[in-house]
């Protein structure tokens, strides 16, 4: 088992969206460069990111170069949202998820993210969430 938000979780899901069909897709339609930041977990906090644009699609460890979009929520609310516990949307409306930057960009990439939906659910019956 994987770790949720580890380095090993992150480069797993590099590899995925790296070899994603539908990633290489939807990235030659949108672009966007979107920064995660997780604290307060068991490894502390954590930043990465997705960037997309050009027919490409990255993942990895760190924030997002060109960050459009930074997102920040605690370890429980990422954790809750992950596995289904919290619907992402309640968590922006309720403030457990804070969201800055091109919040229009950020809703006219909703196809990136139907797709990045189903490279998490290629990793998520390896991850462990605890």
């Amino acid at each position: 088992m994987i770790r949720y938000l580890s380095l090993d979780w992150i480069n797993a899901l590099a590899d995925e969206v790296a070899t994603s069909d539908q990633m290489r897709t939807v990235a030659e339609a949108h672009r966007i460069g979107v920064t995660q930041v997780v604290s307060d977990g068991p490894e502390g906090d954590v930043t990465y990111h997705l960037t997309v644009g050009g027919g490409e699609a990255t993942f990895g460890a760190g924030p997002a170069e060109p960050e459009d979009v930074k997102m920040e929520q605690d370890w429980a609310t990422a954790v809750a949202v992950a596995t289904g516990e919290l619907n992402a949307q309640e968590a922006f409306i309720g403030g457990q998820i804070r969201l800055y930057g091109d919040q229009q960009l950020l809703l006219d990439s909703q196809p990136v993210f139907g797709a990045l939906d189903a490279v998490f659910a290629s990793v998520r019956d390896r991850t462990s969430y605890g």
